[in-house]
């Protein structure tokens, strides 16, 4: 009795390994928000996209096809659906791979519950962020460009729950995909080639039935194509359901599509990290060291 009440003082403050992990992974993320927050250079990046959504709706002037809806709303509700996308399966990716190389991954290889705890602050990291960016560019587009917000209670929740399901579907897939690529100097031209692909063949950027059937067909496998379509749903009044492949929203197939990424991806993440960790060692980091500084980078 004694020895397992004792066991209890010793071990139950510190909770269960997965309320450990959470707690952990909370407390990281909140530290890189703090710097992320003191970087000009980092909040410079994302103040850009704010001006090429603001010169988007100064040059696009035209309607939507088929109805009385500014071509520019559209092509604004997919730009922010973009952002969501670019966030989660660009600069994730990026940030992953410069920190493995940095050691990062070799430290939580001997840390319990590191890897989970990890993947928790860069969810936190890259929602928070997510949100932000997109809270930011649709109030100065609506305020400097009469840019679209929802209409009523309904498109809020819309726009909320179409913001958190895409951030789930693509942030542990940016994360899977970041524990396998090469090195930092490879990964941002191993991820834009098909991240530049989708943004032409999703209906983000042209309206989607201008694009040729089989292109509609293979961009509808992909989340970004519904997180775009999702967004137009809250952003855009009914009329502009027109426009659509389907003349509808399609919200049960967004919800769909977008949970069955989010499972993929969580399925996905954990073990590839945990594998990029096991792979780590000290003559690893040493090794792509020197060949950095061969190849004339500067050394870290």
């Amino acid at each position: 009795m004694t020895g397992d009440h004792t066991t209890d003082i010793r071990h139950g403050g510190e909770g269960r390994p997965g309320h450990r992990a959470w707690r952990t992974g909370l407390l990281r993320g909140r530290i890189e928000l703090r710097h992320l927050l003191r970087n000009p250079k980092e909040m410079s990046g994302h103040l850009t996209n704010v001006v090429v959504a603001l010169v988007i709706v100064a040059y696009v002037k035209d309607r939507a096809p088929g109805t009385e809806v500014p071509l520019s709303h559209l092509v604004l509700a997919g730009f922010a659906a973009y952002l969501l996308f670019q966030i989660g399966l660009v600069n994730l990716p990026q940030a992953l791979v410069a920190e493995r190389e940095e050691g990062t991954l070799l430290r939580l290889r001997a840390t319990p519950g590191g890897i989970p705890a990890y993947l928790v602050a860069k969810c936190l990291l890259v929602a928070v962020t997510a949100v932000g960016s997109l809270a930011l560019l649709l109030v100065a587009t609506s305020l400097l460009a009469d840019g679209p917000l929802p209409r009523g209670p309904e498109g809020w929740l819309t726009l909320l729950w179409v913001t958190g399901l895409g951030l789930l579907a693509v942030v542990p897939l940016g994360a899977a995909i970041g524990a396998v690529l090469p090195n930092p100097r490879e990964a941002l031209a191993l991820i834009m080639l098909p991240v530049m692909g989708l943004l032409f063949t999703s209906g983000a950027v042209f309206p989607i039935t201008s694009l040729p059937v089989p292109v509609q067909q293979v961009a509808s496998v992909f989340p970004l194509k519904w997180m775009a379509q999702g967004l137009r749903s809250a952003l855009l009044p009914d009329a502009a359901r027109t426009a659509e492949a389907a003349g509808s929203w399609e919200l049960p197939m967004v919800a769909l599509v977008l949970t069955a990424w989010a499972v993929l991806g969580f399925f996905l993440a954990i073990p590839l990290l945990r594998r990029a960790a096991r792979r780590e060692s000290g003559s690893r980091m040493t090794a792509r060291h020197h060949k950095a500084v061969r190849g004339g980078a500067a050394p870290a």
